[in-house]
């Protein structure tokens, strides 16, 4: 079953040019989760909106395995 609400597309080139704000490192984008992910500082930070929210204290911690 398709998702009722989709969360819109993050622009590639949008993505090619976002770093992790604390490490300065690359970002993974998690369609499904609709966050970008910095391993290095084991965060997710949040799409609202098709919007990237690159703030730490809106970031979520990555749990053990993620």
């Amino acid at each position: 079953m398709a998702d009722p609400h989709p969360s819109p597309e993050l622009d590639s080139r949008l993505l090619e040019i976002l770093v992790c704000p604390v490490t300065h490192g690359p970002l993974e984008y998690d369609r499904v989760r609709s966050e970008l992910v910095s391993r290095t500082a084991r965060l997710a930070y949040p799409i609202r909106e098709g919007v990237p929210i690159m703030l730490p204290e809106e970031a979520r911690t990555l749990g053990e395995g993620e």
